[in-house]
């Protein structure tokens, strides 16, 4: 439904130029939650707003339903913009308007009927849950209600697509579950395809299907959840989720860790399990049929898109050979080992 073909954005700073995007490639399904994850200055923000050419890039082409909105004249890049809802991070209400009239505001202005405005705007409410509060103003409203009021503006003109500009960020954590919980249900109920931006990997685990990973304005990996979770093909993404599951190591471990194996060393590996795998008695069938010894240190297992997957750092001390004969034992496998080092 969306795609990004060599998309690639600069500005001229001064006498210098910045690249906020370079060459960008990605396709975004129709109905899915498609998340896009970088640290600050990743390009995220540079991203979601070339979607609907808030942002023009300087090349590249942006698809969607196989429109090219790049070569849209003004006219027609209006129309097309109108099936696509953008929600912000501060919310971006008018404090003079109540909730139900900042949600009437973009009827307002397309001029549509009073009845039909009426109906639309009760109906978003509901849904978002804010029927008892049509009357209220922005400062009468917590944080996580204030969204709610600019996810249900958003939706007033029915768009087939969901711009979501750190839409989280700003509230606390039982209101950014809230709010998340919300868009996947806004998604199920009107098939609205999602594409949010965040550098938060909480949010990706908990209600994207896809997600890619943004660097320095550079695309770095692009995956379904559970794989960027579970086999992250690059260091940065590996580091991102080792910092949102808490999977560092204990501090006396990280201290001892050498890269170079050593004769009186043991071996530190992670051994990642999806899905039914998470289930398997690893541990006893490679102690039982490569007569090696096994010292878990950590152990974790989540649930991501309704898949477990499991992490656990193991370490081996044995015959050199076995432990090489256990790991080549378990590659075939779902399950992945990623050596750690050497304690």
């Amino acid at each position: 439904m969306i795609e990004l073909q060599q998309v690639s954005k600069t500005y001229q700073v001064h006498n210098r130029v910045v690249t906020a995007l370079s060459g960008i490639n990605l396709k975004i399904n129709r109905g899915e939650i498609f998340g896009v994850l970088g640290e600050s200055g990743a390009g995220k923000s540079t991203l979601l707003r070339s979607v609907n050419l808030l942002e023009r890039p300087t090349s590249g082409h942006v698809i969607i339903d196989d429109v090219d909105l790049m070569l849209l004249s003004a006219q027609d890049l209006r129309q097309r913009r109108r099936h696509i809802g953008m929600i912000f991070q501060h919310f971006n209400l008018l404090e003079s308007r109540t909730a139900f009239e900042n949600i009437a505001l973009p009827m307002e202005l397309l001029n549509m009927p009073r009845a039909a405005i009426q109906h639309e705007v009760s109906s978003l409410l509901e849904l978002v849950g804010l029927t008892h509060h049509a009357k209220h103003y922005p400062n009468q409203l917590s944080g996580g209600q204030k969204q709610r009021v600019a996810i249900a503006r958003a939706l007033t003109t029915k768009p087939e697509i969901l711009l979501c500009d750190e839409a989280t960020s700003a509230l606390d954590p039982k209101s950014t579950f809230s709010i998340l919980q919300l868009l996947k249900e806004i998604n199920r109920k009107l098939n609205v395809t999602i594409l949010l931006i965040t550098h938060e990997m909480d949010v990706i685990k908990h209600i994207c299907d896809h997600a890619a990973v943004l660097h320095h304005g550079q695309l770095i990996e692009s995956n379904t959840v559970v794989n960027l979770f579970a086999k992250p093909a690059s260091i940065i993404t590996r580091q991102l989720v080792q910092k949102a599951l808490h999977l560092e190591l204990p501090g006396k471990i990280k201290q001892q860790l050498e890269p170079e194996a050593h004769p009186d060393k043991s071996l530190l590996v992670r051994f990642t399990f999806v899905g039914d795998d998470s289930s398997l008695p690893l541990i006893t069938t490679l102690v039982q049929k490569f007569n090696i010894t096994i010292n878990i240190i950590q152990a974790n297992i989540e649930s991501i898109q309704d898949a477990a997957v499991g992490f656990t750092v193991c370490q081996l001390s044995g015959d050199h050979k076995a432990i090489n004969d256990a790991l080549a034992y378990i590659k075939p496998s779902s399950i992945t080992a990623e050596v750690l080092g050497y304690v």
